[in-house]
């Protein structure tokens, strides 16, 4: 006769989960699994600067991916148990009819160089994109009040650190100490006309 498999009780469930399952990182959906990221580094061995110069790093990217250039400012980094969050604030005009056009370039070029999207809001307001890496950092491009363009990254977990300030500079005033930051005023023949 076989004996039946005894469920274990809820509190070593707990132990086991506390001991034996790493936790899920920030922003990804898979973990923190030694995926290499751009940076060569696994996410496993980096720390909050090295996942904030990563974040600058896709931040850039995706920027540049964007045409015509939109001028932009530093929002602030926010740290949290295991992870950090980088942001920048669209200090271009981008006019309800250009918005979807702004979101498109933005996950075409993340679709290109193998992000995965995990959400588009397609919100008439307040419209979005959200993306994460393999080596699970998430990345988004969101439209919010007076249609200001926001972009973030967000790093899986890593190890605790101080995070600098970022080394890249705005294109634009760097509103240094300002906050919040004044709602978009640079105007551009493209991005802030009409048409789709």
């Amino acid at each position: 006769m076989r004996r039946a498999k005894r469920a274990l009780p809820p509190a070593a469930v707990v132990l086991v989960l506390a001991l034996g399952v790493p936790l899920a990182g920030c922003g990804s959906e898979s973990g923190s699994r030694g995926e290499a990221t751009s940076a060569g580094k696994e996410s496993g061995t980096m720390d909050m600067q090295e996942a904030a110069e990563q974040s600058d790093a896709m931040l850039d990217a995706v920027l540049k991916g964007i045409d015509p250039d939109v001028q932009w400012a530093h929002g602030p980094t926010t740290t949290r148990a295991c992870g950090v969050t980088r942001r920048r604030a669209v200090m271009t005009i981008v006019s309800p009819e250009r918005r979807q056009t702004f979101l498109d370039r933005a996950e075409t070029f993340w679709r290109k160089n193998d992000y995965r999207i995990k959400a588009v809001n397609k919100d008439e307001k307040f419209p979005a994109v959200y993306a994460v890496t393999r080596s699970g950092f998430g990345v988004s491009v969101s439209f919010r009040g007076k249609g200001q363009a926001f972009l973030e990254a967000d790093s899986p977990c890593v190890k605790e650190s101080k995070v600098a300030a970022p080394k890249t500079g705005p294109n634009g005033p760097a509103y240094k100490d300002v906050y919040p930051l004044p709602r978009p005023n640079v105007r551009s023949d493209f991005w802030s006309g009409d048409g789709g």
